[in-house]
């Protein structure tokens, strides 16, 4: 059974978008705090988390791992998953709000283009941690998540997870011919249930 989800994300986390701009232990924006005070409170109404997931069984045989949705030799996620016998296979997005203020601002002011586009993936990893908490507090300890492109797990693989959750119907993300998420800033990953 697919559960769908909406949530909430009231901050968006400065340490988490200065990593997305590149400034990884930079602690303060010294000169850009008004911007960014300015785009925060652009992108915080524009945000619109939804989420759906889905348990599966899952099983190894040899190199291969049986998902229950779909099968891979992705040896990454079979090290991800040593000791899981279940995942949750999960989709989730903060909605086309944050894409369309990113194209209104790479005409107006491209560096605050940039900062809402830093602050929406910031937005999408807070909604991806809730997510991930749910599971862990309803179905036990789990293992960090994982996703398509990640180490040797193919990027195609997303048409799987597609299909598994019925994603374009329940979150209205759709997949690129490259299978790229619009939204952009939409997640789908898979996350071990330890046994």
């Amino acid at each position: 059974m697919i559960k769908l989800l909406n949530g909430k994300v009231d901050a968006i986390d400065k340490k988490q978008t200065l990593l997305f701009l590149g400034y990884a232990g930079v602690n303060n924006l010294d000169g850009v705090e008004d911007v960014y005070r300015e785009c925060e409170k652009m992108i915080l109404p524009a945000l619109a988390p939804k989420a759906c997931y889905r348990l599966f069984d899952i099983g190894f045989d040899g190199n291969v791992i049986d998902l229950g949705f779909a099968k891979t030799d992705s040896h990454s996620l079979g090290l991800n998953l040593k000791g899981c016998n279940k995942i949750a296979l999960f989709a989730a997005t903060v909605g086309a709000g944050v894409d369309r203020l990113i194209v209104k601002y790479n005409k107006l002011s491209p560096a605050r283009a940039v900062l809402l586009q830093a602050m929406g993936a910031a937005a999408v990893e807070t909604w991806c941690d809730d997510l991930n908490s749910r599971i862990t507090a309803e179905y036990g300890p789990t293992k960090p998540r994982f996703s398509c492109g990640y180490g040797d797990l193919p990027l195609k693989m997303q048409r799987d997870i597609f299909k598994a959750l019925n994603v374009t119907k329940n979150l209205g993300i759709t997949l690129t011919e490259g299978d790229l998420m619009i939204p952009s800033k939409s997640v789908t990953a898979i996350i071990g249930i330890k046994g």
